[in-house]
Order: structure tokens, then sequence, then C-alpha cells
């Protein structure tokens, strides 16, 4: 198994992951790609900022349903390419 499938596969047990924990627990070089692969295979992964009360922000990362509104901007931009 790949890594970006075990981080699939995590995601879609709804867990929440920062950059920091993809690098820790799956060995991923660079989670931003592997984010960005996921996205691309069409899976809706999303990016939640959260603010500690220090006032430091991380990004968390974690999959989602698509709104209707970001379905219907993919088809637009189908329709327009071809």
């Amino acid at each position: 198994m790949s890594k970006t499938d075990r981080i699939l596969e995590a995601l879609m047990g709804g867990e929440e992951l920062t950059a920091k924990q993809m690098k820790a627990r799956f060995s991923v070089g660079n989670p931003a790609e592997v984010v960005r692969q996921l996205r691309f295979k069409g899976f809706a992964v999303y990016t939640n900022p959260r603010t500690n009360s220090k006032g430091k922000t991380k990004n968390f990362y974690r999959l989602g349903t698509p709104s209707r509104a970001v379905v219907a901007a993919g088809y637009r931009a189908l329709a327009q390419a071809a």
C-alpha cells in the first residue's frame, strides 16, 4: 500500500491530519503534494485552519463531501475545456 493510500485510508476513517502528522506517521516528504494528488483523483480534501489559545494557527486536512457549487464548477470547467 502506498503512502498516499495509507493517508487516504486514515482520512476516510474520519481522522484529521496536519502536515506534520503526515510527515511523522507516514514518512511523507511533501504532504501538500499528497493532498494535491488526492484532490486530482477526485477526493474532496478540505483544509481547516484552527487557532489555539496562543494565537498559533495549524491547518488540518479532512475528507468531506463537496458542495453542489463545487461540483457545478467542475462540470463548467470540463465543458469549457471541450
